[in-house]
């Protein structure tokens, strides 16, 4: 699979027409240009749901990412900067720092309505929803739990202190464990199994630090592997088959500083802020490589559908990617 090549000697070297992809590469299919600072974002059927900062909730119909449109754009009542973004059934929630989460009736996506603002889990960084439980990573705060069954009014429950900051959460699919990527104090893992009504006591059951700060996580639990963005120290690939001996089974040290990601066939698709959108295989998790870049200004954020590659880039708007055959 080949990557990107920008040609830096016509247009901006993020606008569509100045990359040009070599055979088998990604394709730069539309670009949009939104109106605040696009952090995060999640896909859901046709809608694609944006955290853009102080800009609140936008949301666009994708159903044709050439020529993607405007649905709606909501920032009356929401507060803080929406940085994360988590859906559930009709509702969205936003993850805005110190100002807690707020929530997003989106039933009528050309109307949503905001039910709560500044709700005091806090402060919010990142979610996890499992079942009828949203799992909030609250920083130096560890994670909070509230009960969703009804996700317009999230009830508040308990919460736990991790290792490290909390930034970034992922859970086995028996939802026994919850990975944690923890900033400066690397991975860790928690027995969450028996949660009862919320609250509980979830013993650490592993930890492994890890250079730079990590803050975004996946799994592939059939080969026991949690690829974190850590920050300054790029991609870190933790083996935890023995979580009593969690150890880096691989790096990846990007350019730039890497935020978000995302794991599909052996591939880490990242975000990594100034670096851009890389492509790093991971056949072999020892000696990852890097098989695809774009150069944008300031890469955040990630989804992916069986097509298409969405990219949040907080000066840029949203990219979109067709993904090559491989």
């Amino acid at each position: 699979m080949a990557g990107l090549v920008v040609l830096a000697s016509c247009g901006k070297p993020n606008d569509p027409e100045s990359l040009v992809p070599k055979d088998g590469g990604y394709k730069v299919v539309s670009h949009i240009y939104t109106p605040g600072f696009a952090n995060d974002m999640l896909k859901k059927d046709n809608l694609l749901y944006v955290a853009q900062g102080e800009g609140g909730l936008i949301i666009y119909n994708v159903a044709d990412p050439v020529n993607p449109s405007l649905v709606s754009l909501t920032t009356e009542g929401l507060r803080g900067y929406a940085g994360k973004i988590a859906i559930k059934d009709s509702v969205v929630y936003l993850a805005a720092g110190t100002f807690g989460i707020n929530v997003v009736d989106v039933r009528d996506p050309d109307t949503p309505v905001v039910t709560v603002t500044n709700l005091g889990i806090k402060p919010a960084r990142s979610f996890l929803v499992l079942g009828n439980w949203l799992f909030t990573a609250i920083s130096e705060q560890g994670v909070g739990l509230a009960e969703v069954s009804y996700p317009y009014e999230p009830d508040i429950r308990g919460q736990f202190f991790t290792t490290g900051y909390a930034y970034g959460l992922a859970s086995s699919l028996d939802t026994n464990y919850l990975y944690v990527a923890g900033g400066e104090m690397g991975f860790s893992i928690y027995n969450i199994s028996n949660m009862m009504e919320g609250f509980g006591i979830y013993p650490q059951v592993g930890w492994c630090d890890a250079p730079g700060d990590a803050e975004a996580i996946v799994l592939l639990e059939e080969k026991s592997l949690a690829f974190l963005a850590c920050g300054t120290a790029g991609l870190q690939i933790f083996n935890y088959a023995d979580t009593s001996n969690i150890f880096i089974a691989g790096t990846f040290d990007s350019a730039g500083y890497a935020k978000d990601l995302l794991y599909r066939d052996n591939r880490i698709y990242m975000a990594a802020e100034l670096g851009g959108f890389q492509v790093i295989d991971v056949t072999d998790a020892t000696a990852p490589k890097l098989v695809g870049a774009v150069a944008t200004k300031f890469a955040l954020g990630l989804e992916m559908d069986d097509q298409y590659i969405y990219l949040a880039d907080e000066d840029n708007g949203i990219i979109i990617f067709s993904i090559p055959e491989y």
